[in-house]
């Protein structure tokens, strides 16, 4: 059977994952849920093994010997694209592969705030995308990383791991760079482009002191760079960061990070299980094997001088007031994202209760969106 035939399945499902595992059929996670597909019998080893030879393109052997898993995209024949990883258990390959968007979306389509394009227009400074495994970091970056390459003549770098997004070069010039290809970590990639005179780098990950170091170094130097931090919001992606600086130079990193930093966004990709979804099943519309779709729910920091202070003053507490009041500077809480959706019915209280510090706070806000769109629609 050829790897092609999972792969088309895994389109025509509209599934964002594939794994296969020797002995058991393929998985599909389809909205959210992962589950077996009946059509295809359990895979065999060797088979497994065939078709990590042929996305790897290499003897695998060697580089899983040293790491247990490998990492790589690639687009298949319907010029879908896909991330894969090679894994061993108990001895026997496996393979999870990721399905990327074949199209960039814009902020709305994503459920961002469309104010966030201006960051795209920033000359130097530090944008930071949040969120756990799976949430949708990259392609809120490749989503920023595409405005800028549509709107500015300017040099972007990439460096990631691997590379998912293609950026065909428009008004700017796009050079990707993947590790384990073109370059061995992301400090020493990071470290070079700053050699190859670019206005703009993104770094797949930040999760190193070598790393951090050199992406507020090259910040700070007048580069715009654009990464990821695993953190469930704005608040815990600044403490992170530091966290990993040792204690006498925590300080001095916050100043820092309160010179360097533009926006945070901290986003969690939520199954729609409320109501108004429930409806839409109800009457017939339902979306496949899987009825539920996903949206997200999304906590936005913009940097300000208020923030910039509470950031210097090791004051991270704080900040949340801050985003609570700044609406006007396209700034939201997690309650008010969760509140947004709530009122409009894509997601249930228990989705609320699981993902919010204050679910009262969040219902209590929900009804008063609730009631006022019920009074303008009376109009």
């Amino acid at each position: 059977m050829p790897l092609e035939r999972l792969l088309n399945r895994c389109v025509q499902l509209g599934a964002s994952d594939l794994h296969i595992a020797s002995g058991l059929p393929p998985y599909f996670r389809v909205e959210g849920t992962l589950q077996p597909d009946g059509e295809f019998p359990a895979l065999a080893a060797q088979q497994v093994e065939i078709w990590a030879r042929q996305l790897a393109k290499v003897e695998v052997g060697s580089p899983l010997r040293e790491t247990g898993d490998l990492d790589g995209a690639f687009t298949s024949l319907n010029g879908t694209r896909f991330r894969y990883n090679l894994y061993r258990r108990s001895g026997e390959l496996n393979i999870a592969l990721r399905r990327l968007d074949d199209h960039f979306r814009t902020l709305r389509e994503l459920g961002l705030p469309e104010s966030l394009t201006r960051l795209c227009h920033q000359r130097y400074g530090l944008v930071i995308v949040a969120g756990p495994t799976g949430s949708g970091k990259s392609t809120t970056l490749a989503t920023l990383i595409d405005t800028i390459n549509r709107h500015r003549q300017c040099h972007i770098i990439t460096i990631e791991d691997p590379v998912e997004y293609l950026h065909a070069p428009q008004r700017a010039l796009v050079n990707q760079r993947q590790l384990g290809l073109d370059a061995s970590t992301f400090a020493d990639a990071l470290v070079a482009a700053m050699r190859q005179d670019p206005d703009v780098i993104l770094v797949g990950e930040i999760r190193d002191l070598a790393t951090i170091r050199t992406a507020i170094t090259a910040a700070e130097t007048g580069h715009l760079v654009f990464t990821t931090v695993h953190a469930g919001d704005c608040v815990g992606a600044i403490e992170r960061i530091v966290s990993v600086f040792p204690a006498g130079e925590q300080e001095g990193v916050r100043r820092q990070l309160s010179l360097v930093l533009r926006a945070i966004i901290a986003q969690h990709l939520l199954i729609a299980d409320g109501p108004a979804e429930a409806s839409v099943l109800a009457a017939g519309e339902g979306r496949g094997p899987e009825p539920f779709r996903r949206v997200l729910a999304a906590e936005v920091l913009v940097a300000n001088s208020a923030v910039a202070n509470l950031i210097a003053s090791a004051k991270s507490n704080l900040i949340y007031s801050v985003i609570e009041s700044g609406g006007a500077s396209g700034m939201q809480t997690i309650e008010q994202s969760l509140a947004e959706l709530h009122s409009k019915g894509a997601i249930s209280p228990e989705t609320v209760a699981a993902l919010s510090r204050q679910p009262s706070q969040v219902f209590e806000r929900s009804a008063k969106l609730q009631k006022k769109r019920g009074a303008v629609s009376t109009r």
